[in-house]
């Protein structure tokens, strides 16, 4: 099962080795360590198992809630109960709940990529997970002899065409490779993915690329990876450190370089679980591997406090219009949200449907509220699966229905969540527009820079009326626009 975790103040280890409600725990000096050396492990090397309990093979005393959610879906997903209830993994198969998570590193020439590949993969061995590093298989054709500027253009687009699908058919080796073991969590780590030849490509051909391949856009953007992560490329931030030394295929200048790190960036908008890794506010090369590391841990649920200084925090701000003729370039999707009625009072469960082009992903999100800590888990599932939660729906709770621009300015990622009719009661038939992203800036700070074809009315990061959770209530008090 693949899936993304947020977790806040409890790790895998914490909730291993303690109970549900236990201390939250920093990682280990080795943990620390590994980011900071230059590491040049394979991939295939493993430093540990992961915590069990002492005395009880294969027994864990306690577990993460992404296990718990897993065990939910795998064992009661057709239960024709009315209320949602977590169930704890059945301790006489603990294979069942090992997890895979995707994803993929891109960006620009000499933006950390190969790098930032090897010491993710090191941090998260001495997590005790296993770790896949898929190759960048551009580099292995290009590597081999393949002059791109001396193909025609007949050949150039046969070219793109293979590489697209030497590239699928090398990561479904790693994927299956990864569905296998059963003993453990694996991270898949992608040097590039099935999105990035659109970059090198015009869209007239990348659309008959895709017929000719008989491939569907929204699956190899949307459905294929857990998480995508856009490496700026040195050339825009940290010029002094663009190089064209550390690999034999890449030519671009530093203009080019620039270019080519935006149009790489665009081709992934629209995947859900977007992160880019800029080089503000890096004095050096490793500070800039403390952002990726973070960035993915935050996703993944991996609990590091103040161990990864670069620390990324969602922010949200309240929007009462736009400017149509310059908005950027944007996908647009349609989304419904629903809560479900929980067993715990402490448990939150909401469903989502995120629609474009008569095609659907679904996934299910709990949060659960331990002390002054929250921890939220996400797990992709079937159509099927969603169908058969919606008779647990929150009746008190309306359904939540917008419209979702995803979109870049800048070096950030952002969603603009545009709520359509029926809107949310506390909204009292006045339109809500919400934007989002994940920015290092604390709130009330200026930066990032705001799109200037949006007009802001104030931020709302701390503003509790305006989370889903209370905008779905009926009978809520009417929103302060």
């Amino acid at each position: 099962m693949n899936f993304n975790v947020f977790v806040s103040g409890l790790s895998d280890s914490e909730l291993n080795n303690n109970s549900d409600t236990g201390r939250a725990c920093l990682l280990d000096d080795s943990q620390k360590k590994c980011l900071s050396q230059d590491s040049k492990e394979s991939s295939t090397s493993d430093y540990g198992s992961g915590d069990e309990a002492k005395g009880v093979p294969g027994r864990k005393s306690s577990y993460h809630p992404s296990e718990i959610l897993a065990s939910t879906l795998a064992t009661k997903p057709y239960e024709k109960s009315k209320v949602f209830q977590m169930t704890t993994p059945d301790p006489t198969h603990p294979n069942g709940t090992s997890r895979v998570y995707k994803l993929v590193l891109t960006g620009g020439p000499c933006g950390g990529k190969t790098t930032g590949q090897d010491r993710l993969a090191t941090f998260f061995e001495q997590l005790g997970w296993k770790v896949f590093t898929v190759p960048e298989t551009a580099t292995i054709l290009l590597g081999g002899g393949v002059k791109f500027a001396e193909l025609s253009p007949e050949q150039a687009y046969e070219f793109q065409k293979d590489l697209l699908l030497t590239l699928i058919k090398i990561e479904e080796v790693f994927f299956h490779q990864a569905e296998l073991i059963k003993d453990k969590n694996v991270l898949v780590i992608c040097d590039r993915g099935a999105m990035d030849p659109s970059a090198y490509m015009d869209r007239e051909s990348w659309e008959k690329l895709l017929k000719d391949c008989k491939l569907i856009i929204n699956d190899i953007r949307e459905r294929r990876y857990d998480q995508i992560v856009h490496m700026v490329s040195a050339a825009d931030g940290a010029e002094n450190y663009y190089t064209l030394a550390n690999n034999a295929t890449r030519q671009e200048g530093l203009t080019q370089a620039v270019n080519q790190d935006k149009q790489t960036r665009n081709v992934w908008i629209g995947h859900p679980y977007v992160d880019i890794v800029d080089n503000a506010d890096c004095t050096k090369f490793d500070d800039k591997i403390l952002k990726l590391c973070q960035v993915v841990c935050d996703r993944v649920g991996v609990n590091y406090q103040d161990r990864l200084s670069k620390n990324s925090k969602k922010r949200k701000w309240l929007i009462i219009g736009f400017d149509s003729d310059k908005f950027t370039k944007y996908e647009e999707f349609s989304v419904t949200h629903d809560y479900l009625l929980a067993d715990k009072p402490d448990l939150q469960v909401r469903i989502r449907k995120r629609c474009q082009n008569n095609r659907s992903t679904y996934t299910i999100t709990t949060r659960q509220f331990v002390k002054d800590e929250t921890i939220e888990t996400r797990m992709q599932m079937t159509e099927r699966e969603y169908y058969k939660y919606i008779p647990m729906k929150d009746s008190s709770r309306t359904t939540l229905h917008k419209k979702r621009r995803c979109f870049t300015y800048g070096n950030q990622y952002f969603h603009l969540d545009i709520y359509v009719k029926p809107y949310p009661p506390a909204c009292q038939g006045t339109q809500l527009m919400v934007l989002e992203t994940y920015t290092t800036n604390p709130p009330g700070d200026p930066l990032p820079e705001l799109p200037a074809f949006l007009h802001v009315a104030r931020e709302i990061t701390h503003d509790s009326n305006f989370s889903m959770y209370n905008l779905a209530k009926t009978g809520t008090p009417p929103l302060k626009f």
